[in-house]
């Protein structure tokens, strides 16, 4: 895992050396969040090597000059674009980790509230598990600083929660790991693929119970 980090950091200095991480190079936060809207899309539909900086520029409807501006390299606005996500994710993760400080709530509900609370998150931002398909098709430096970034926090919040409802009998037995997988794939991929699911199912176009539908499917996977 110090080999992971390490990498991390690497492309953390290489992509970025006179920038604050995940900071545009100035004051205009809502042109640089639009282009983080339009980069993060992006690449999710074509990963990091075939998107161009130039597309990204296109979909946003302006210079590539500005992308630059902004952000300075192709490498450092992808990392903008994890830490950007790691910030939307940041409350979902707290919530998830305070449920476990909650006594009164049996651990199979408390796994219940973090799975809620999981799809609540990914109906909001539906393209993050686009995004995350596409970069887990390459390994190396890029997928360590998302896995870093945003997997590992929220590994460590919901897994607990998974080993406490087993260990309690609540829920099978079953390997948590495997579990937290199967949950937050599962989940986020049928949201974020729901056009795929629409030839066969009339529920992504009626989206408060394709949420309800999505949510009684992934309890049903605990047993």
């Amino acid at each position: 895992m110090k080999h992971s980090n390490d990498n991390a950091d690497n492309v953390r200095t290489a992509a970025s050396p006179r920038r604050p991480r995940g900071r545009p190079a100035c004051n205009d936060a809502g042109g640089a969040d639009a282009l983080l809207r339009s980069a993060r899309g992006a690449f999710a539909r074509g990963g990091y090597e075939a998107t161009s900086v130039r597309e990204i520029a296109r979909a946003s409807g302006v210079d590539p000059a500005l992308v630059a501006h902004h952000f300075g390299s192709k490498e450092a606005l992808w990392l903008a674009v994890v830490d950007q996500i790691a910030d939307e994710t940041a409350r979902m993760i707290a919530k998830i980790a305070a449920l476990r400080g909650m006594p009164d709530l049996a651990p199979r509900a408390r796994v219940k509230g973090a799975v809620s609370v999981l799809i609540d998150q990914v109906f909001l931002t539906p393209d993050v598990g686009m995004f995350f398909s596409t970069a887990a098709t390459e390994t190396g430096e890029r997928l360590d600083v998302l896995i870093e970034r945003v997997v590992r926090p929220f590994h460590d919040v919901f897994v607990p929660l998974l080993a406490d409802a087993i260990d309690a009998g609540e829920v099978p037995q079953q390997d948590p790991e495997i579990m937290f997988s199967l949950l937050a794939n599962g989940i986020s991929k049928t949201v974020a693929y729901s056009h795929v699911l629409s030839p066969f199912s009339s529920l992504p176009r009626r989206p408060k119970a394709f949420k309800q539908a999505v949510l009684a499917s992934a309890l049903a996977m605990l047993g």
